[in-house]
Parts: structure tokens; sequence; C-alpha cells
């Protein structure tokens, strides 16, 4: 119980080394039951709001533009001026929804996942769109993009999303005309133009799971690779780094969201290669910021 209570004492604590260099720890959430965690876990903010389970939670209706928005705006509102970032719905893969049928697959994990499904389901996408912009309005609030493998995707979702701001505007209804979008960067193709998306984009989060396992051509859930399965891969840290300095040239900040974020054997590394904020599960912010304070 020492442990806990020393951990509360962090509350309202800076997330600062000893040597005075800050990095922002925001906390990731699925469900409209998480925010209250996020608010008592004193996160920075929600890194990564993932929106995918509002339809996975649904049954065999897709959630409906109100449903959506009274969620996002609970979470804008709950968090004040802290961030809100909502991933768009990241489904496909293991993450399945009965109210959208992407039909059988062999390969579900390098299948119709993500930005691709919101891309071929645009009418479902543009509702999400139009939910989030409108809940945009009432606190903080920022838009992610899933899976994205080329600069077309994110022309495409960009022209979306103008679609709904357009729509938002005819009917009269208020949403951030600024709001800011960023990309998940996931997939070594997104790695390689990070340089390029960093440009047409504001922010980039890592997500380190699904990078780690495209990179290797493992699947990180099949206990017989646990031998090869290395989360600590030179080849992911080198894509870390490449990560961060082509989205520093640009002048754009990147997060972490991934399981290593919340890793504290690699909290050092990434404060040296200057990463902005990781995202973690609201239970494990006040751990890492006890690391962060206490690095040198």
């Amino acid at each position: 119980m020492t442990h806990v209570k020393n951990l509360e004492r962090l509350k309202g604590k800076e997330n600062i080394t000893q040597s005075g260099q800050r990095i922002d720890i925001c906390a990731n959430i699925g469900t409209r039951e998480d925010i209250e965690n996020v608010i008592r876990s004193d996160a920075g903010g929600i890194g990564l709001f993932r929106s995918e389970f509002l339809y996975m939670e649904n049954g065999p209706k897709l959630p409906t533009e109100e449903q959506q928005f009274q969620v996002y705006k609970l979470a804008a509102e709950s968090m004040g001026v802290k961030k809100v970032v909502i991933r768009t719905a990241d489904l496909g893969g293991e993450k399945q929804a009965d109210c959208l049928d992407v039909g059988h697959e062999s390969n579900p994990t390098m299948g119709m996942r993500g930005i691709r499904i919101s891309l071929e389901k645009e009418e479902v996408f543009k509702t999400q769109l139009r939910a989030i912009l409108r809940a945009s309005v009432y606190g903080n609030v920022s838009i992610m993009f899933p899976m994205v493998t080329s600069m077309e995707e994110v022309a495409a979702a960009k022209t979306l999303l103008e679609k709904a701001k357009k729509q938002l505007k005819d009917e009269k209804t208020a949403y951030n005309e600024n709001i800011e979008i960023g990309v998940m960067i996931e997939t070594p193709a997104a790695v390689m133009i990070s340089g390029e998306l960093a440009r047409e984009v504001d922010f980039f989060s890592i997500g380190t799971n699904d990078l780690l396992q495209l990179t290797l051509g493992m699947d990180r859930e099949n206990p017989k690779l646990d031998k090869y399965y290395n989360p600590y891969h030179p080849a992911l840290m080198k894509m870390i780094r490449i990560v961060a300095n082509n989205v520093h040239l640009e002048g754009k900040r990147i997060s972490i969201c991934g399981d290593l974020a919340a890793d504290l054997s690699m909290t050092e590394f990434f404060v040296q290669i200057g990463i902005d904020e990781l995202s973690v599960a609201p239970h494990q912010v006040l751990g890492l910021r006890k690391k962060i304070r206490e690095i040198q």
C-alpha cells in the first residue's frame, strides 16, 4: 500500500527529469467508463481514444452519429483544456465488430484494417468524422487516422473530413475549423515515408505493437514465436529514431502509444531521442511519472 501512497503523492507534479527535460504523459482509453480513470490518474490528457470499441460493443447496429458525439463530447468536457486524441475506428484484424462486416479474410492482420475500412465505407467514416467535429467545440479534440501506409490515404481521409466540415457548416453546426490531424505510424511503409507524412499532418503516434509485428513478420499472439519475438529489436529502435527525427524536422509532435510506452526500461531512451509524449493505460501514468522524475 505504501507504494500506491507514494505514487499518489506525484499527482499534480510535473513529468520532468532531474536535468529539466520534460515529456508529456497521456492515457489510452477505449470506453466511456475509462474517462473517469483518466481523471483519477492525473494524465495530461487522452493520447489515444480507441473509438473502435464504440462499434465493437454496439451489437449488430452501427453506432449513430449522436451516440458517438455524446461519448466524444463527454471526453472533451471531462478533460477541459487537456488534449483528447480520437483515433478513427481501427477495426479489422483481431478487432471485429458485428455491425461492420468485412467478410472472411485468410490473413486479417494484413487485410481490411483501420483507415482502409474507413475509406471503403465512406458513409460510416463520414458519420464518425461529423461526430468528432461536433464534439471538437467542447474541448481540445484532435483526430488521428490508423494504419496509414500512403500519402494517398491521408489525402483521401482529409478530403472526407473537408466534406464533413462543409456539411456541418451548411447545417450551421459548430465545430473547430482548425482541428489538428495526426496519423498512427504502425507500418514500415509509414516509417519510410514519415518525412513526407510529417508535412501533411500535425502529429504522429507510434503504435509499437503493430509496427513490431509487421517489421518482424511475426504474429505477437503466437506463443511458438516467443523466443524469436524481441520487443527491443534494434530495427524497431532505429525506426522510432528515424520517425522522431523526421517529425521534428517539420516542427511537429510525436507520441508513442503502444505497449513500449509504459516499459520503464525504455523511458530514458525515449526522453533522449526527444519523444514528446508517452500515452499509456491510466493506471500506469503515475509509475511512469515517477520513473521520468528519477532520470538524471
